[in-house]
C-alpha cells in the first residue's frame, strides 16, 4: 500500500520538476543543469519500468541539483514555483 502512494508522490513530483525545466532560464553551470536534467530522465525511467523507489531517489536529487543552481545564481526560475525550493 505505502508503495502506492510512493508512486503516487513521484508522479507528482516528476510533473512539478517538468513545469520547472520549463520555466528554468540558465545564466551559467550548465554541467549542474546536465546533472539535474539526467537524474530527472532517469526519474521517469525508473517511474515507468516501476522502480518507484529509484525514481524517487532521482527525482530528489534533480530537486537538490536545481535549489542549488538557484541558490548560487546559476538560474532563475519563475515566481510562483520558487516555493518548491529553499531560495
Amino acid at each position: 500500500m505505502a508503495l502506492f502512494f510512493m508512486k503516487e508522490y513521484v508522479e507528482k513530483q516528476i510533473k512539478m520538476m517538468e513545469k520547472v525545466f520549463q520555466s528554468l532560464k540558465l545564466k551559467k553551470g550548465t554541467k549542474v543543469f546536465e546533472l539535474a536534467k539526467g537524474y530527472f530522465e532517469d526519474a521517469k525511467y525508473f517511474l515507468k519500468n516501476g522502480k518507484i523507489e529509484q525514481a524517487l531517489e532521482a527525482i530528489s536529487i534533480s530537486w537538490a541539483y536545481i535549489d542549488s543552481m538557484l541558490h548560487f545564481g546559476y538560474a532563475e526560475i519563475k515566481d510562483e514555483l520558487k516555493d518548491y525550493f529553499t531560495i
